[in-house]
């Protein structure tokens, strides 16, 4: 296994070097740059969600462009959710739409995984992930698992445990962690965070993990890992979850169900305030993907997608006790870390 490894690492290496080679001179033409040589094939599981088509659009007419040194999409699986309604009923309309852009559709994963190199794991239904990527993780394809990550804290430590098993790392990310704002921070220098988002809930996934998941990855991404503990507020149209980090700087989430949907936050830091958003959209995630797929190193650790998970299984733990403040670390516990 080992031996197999270093000849997967040498292999991609060359393939990188080699993409950034062409791409990287200016007096090539267009017939060499896409050249099919250096194009690497994405497939999609799920179309029960608007990030596939979106995802598509950005890497289909961006074959050229360096950042997305080639990665394009060819087949997709459309299931996907088969028990929650709203996601059902944006599946045959997707279909279409993806298949407009020139998206062969397959009837399998199984069939899917023997036509790509890479997978988009997209499927909307949280509750699914788990089964669908251990499939990918024996095929020994990368894969990005897009929002949430998992219906479950367990069920997102086992994808992790696959991971290790298969050697093949894996990362999942909103792309509100990489909202305006985020590259003017300085992680070192940040005392405390709000972060704002949507949170509608779906009653087959717990609260947060559902809509409230891009706030709250924003607030992490700002504060880093080290929440202790939770405390949770709730009304029908609002949640405000207060988290603790361990060296006593405060973060907060506000999940919002009423007026106007929207994106941000502000981080504090000891230099001054710097005001998070507006939304950057999809392409500066999908850098981060395309980077990930060609040197298998992702830009998010598996502690921090663990901990994000955590704090909100900890603010449903807190709605249930009426606002009192949970503990991560039995959360964690509870989960098997």
């Amino acid at each position: 296994m080992q031996e197999f490894n270093r000849r997967n690492f040498i292999k991609a290496t060359s393939v990188a070097t080699l993409g950034i080679g062409i791409f990287g001179n200016p007096n090539l033409s267009l017939a060499q740059k896409t050249d099919k040589s250096n194009e690497k094939k994405v497939g999609i599981i799920g179309l029960d969600t608007s990030h596939s088509i979106a995802f598509t659009k950005v890497l289909n007419t961006n074959k050229v462009n360096n950042q997305y040194r080639g990665y394009h999409v060819v087949a997709a699986y459309p299931y996907g959710s088969r028990d929650i309604k709203s996601s059902m009923d944006r599946i045959p309309g997707y279909t279409e739409e993806i298949k407009s852009m020139g998206v062969e559709i397959v009837n399998s994963i199984a069939a899917l995984l023997d036509s790509v190199d890479v997978i988009l794991l997209e499927t909307n239904d949280g509750k699914l992930h788990l089964e669908q990527a251990l499939e990918v993780f024996k095929a020994g394809k990368r894969m990005f698992i897009d929002k949430p990550m998992t219906a479950s804290l367990k069920d997102a430590i086992k994808i992790f445990e696959a991971s290790d098993k298969f050697k093949l790392p894996v990362f999942s990310s909103s792309s509100l962690r990489y909202m305006t704002g985020m590259d003017k921070i300085d992680k070192n220098s940040v005392v405390g965070a709000n972060a704002f988002s949507p949170a509608e809930l779906e009653p087959s996934h717990p609260d947060l993990f559902w809509y409230g998941i891009h706030g709250v990855e924003t607030l992490f991404t700002v504060m880093g890992t080290g929440c202790e503990s939770v405390v949770r507020v709730n009304t029908k149209d609002t949640d405000v979850v207060v988290g603790t980090w361990k060296d006593g700087r405060i973060g907060t989430f506000r999940g919002t169900r009423s007026g106007k949907h929207d994106y941000g936050g502000m981080a504090f830091t000891e230099s001054g305030n710097i005001v998070l958003g507006p939304y950057a959209g999809y392409e500066p995630l999908l850098v981060e993907i395309v980077k990930y797929f060609e040197t298998g190193i992702v830009p998010v650790q598996q502690e921090e997608t663990l901990e994000i998970l955590a704090f909100m299984e900890a603010a449903d733990e807190s709605k249930r006790l009426g606002g009192k403040s949970v503990s991560l670390k039995e959360i964690m516990e509870k989960a098997g870390l």
